[in-house]
């Protein structure tokens, strides 16, 4: 395993405690942590493909028009955009684990109220506070793992948790494809969708509260006596598993714990990856959700109807836990940012595939083989964002970084849906795929190194 430093800059690193849990072998109490981040971004990617899944049904039901269903688009990821910067700065003064219980309670309670949405602008306004508290889910979740799991395998477990997550993807969509036509109880059908949400979260709550500090974070606070407890539990259950540690690691002191600020990203050492990062957030949405967002719109846009389209989309988003799960052997063998680059340029391919293609099978093929090289990309993307900061600013400033691709998801509907209305789906894949050229060459000539490094 390398003993390069990951997070570069000056600041303190708490490296005993960091270099005592990068010795670790993967224990059960590790395999549980991952299982429960990963059943809370599963709702995370649940409600960042809802409103783009449902918009031609909630068009309907409401009457409104094109520029309302931009407002219900962008209404979550610009709540989002301010959860993301707010919940980030929480997680870094007063811990990791506040942090995700107070983001899940407001996403459980909103998206709830969501359900009663009796007319557009009662949608919108529950739809961005249902944003604002699931904003911080992935950087949270990214820089949890990141702390808790060692070095070696911290690719492949972020990956678990994603491949977990990214099953809410085809979840939303085959509960839409179910329950839209029907009306369960005189309700409409797409209100269940925003129960179903509410209630799988408010069940993560509950398993979160289980969730231990993340050491590194509370040595980086000064409060080592807590993280040297934990992380002698994680020790003493390797050990009654009879798992090897790994040979210590070298280290610097933690040091007394500091005071961080937003301003800490832009230090030398730290000023080019935050530039290549922020470039990588706002463009990688325009691949990422581009696609999600406005897939039911792109087929409809081909002359075929509503039920049919969730059924097109439905399908084509089984890819995502699909490429997810093909990130697995993989992550922590080859280089995170050439990963990056090529699933992007493989994205570009499927992507113009999709919009040209002109029957129901082409269609589906297309639409699959972007989504799983789009999670690819994705899984890769999360573990890459999680391995730049130190941790004392990781969550504030992933969270800024992640804030940024939210603001772009929520442009992205008055971006994309005018060029997808004027000039149809080559054009619009055409945008989205010179988004994607340019992020694959920044990360890939401009980006860091990060797989197998320890981090500060």
């Amino acid at each position: 395993m390398s003993q390069t430093t990951a997070a570069a800059g000056g600041l303190a690193a708490p490296a005993p405690i960091g270099a005592r849990l990068d010795r670790m072998p993967i224990t059960p109490l590790h395999r549980r942590l991952t299982a429960v981040i990963g059943v809370g971004l599963f709702f995370d990617t649940f409600e960042n493909n809802l409103s783009g899944t449902i918009g031609k049904v909630l068009q309907s039901d409401f009457g409104f028009g094109t520029t309302s269903l931009k407002l219900v688009l962008a209404s979550a990821f610009v709540g989002q955009f301010i959860g993301s910067l707010t919940l980030g700065r929480i997680a870094d003064r007063f811990g990791r684990r506040r942090a995700f219980l107070i983001n899940l309670a407001i996403y459980s309670a909103c998206s709830l109220l969501g359900a009663f949405a009796p007319n557009a602008a009662w949608l919108i306004v529950t739809r961005f506070l249902a944003g604002l508290g699931i904003g911080a889910e992935q950087a949270l979740s990214d820089c949890y793992l990141a702390d808790v799991l060692p070095a070696s395998k911290r690719g492949r477990f972020i990956a678990w948790a994603y491949t977990l997550a990214f099953c809410g993807v085809p979840a939303v969509g085959f509960a839409a494809l179910w329950l839209v036509p029907l009306s369960p109880l005189g309700v409409a059908g797409w209100r269940w969708l925003f129960v179903l949400g509410a209630l799988g979260s408010a069940l993560v709550w509950g398993l979160r509260r289980q969730l231990i500090e993340s050491p590194r974070w509370l040595a980086a606070a000064g409060r080592t006596e807590e993280a040297d407890r934990l992380v002698a539990r994680l020790e003493a259950e390797a050990a009654g598993q009879g798992l090897p540690l790994a040979p210590p690691a070298a280290g610097q002191d933690t040091g007394a714990a500091r005071e961080t600020r937003l301003r800490d990203i832009f230090r030398p050492g730290l000023l080019r990856r935050t530039l290549v990062l922020w470039v990588f957030c706002v463009l990688s949405v325009v691949g990422y959700y581009g696609f999600g967002a406005l897939a039911p719109q792109i087929v409809a846009a081909k002359g075929y109807g509503v039920v049919a389209g969730l059924g097109f989309t439905a399908l084509s988003f089984l890819g995502y836990p699909v490429g997810s799960a093909l990130v697995l052997p993989i992550v922590d063998r080859v280089e995170r940012r050439t990963l990056v680059a090529v699933s992007a340029a493989a994205m570009m391919v499927a992507g113009l595939g999709f919009a040209y293609a002109g029957s129901a099978e082409l269609i589906v093929l297309c639409g699959f083989a972007y989504t799983l090289f789009s999670n690819v990309f994705s899984s890769v993307s999360h573990v890459y964002l999680s391995e730049q900061y130190p941790t004392e600013i990781r969550a504030t400033a992933a969270g800024a970084a992640y804030s940024l691709s939210k603001l772009s998801a929520g442009a992205m509907p008055f971006a994309l849906l005018p060029v997808l209305d004027a000039h149809g789906p080559g054009a619009l894949f055409g945008v989205i795929a010179a988004a994607m050229a340019v992020l694959a060459v920044t990360v890939f000539f401009l980006g860091e190194r990060t797989t197998g490094v320890c981090l500060k």
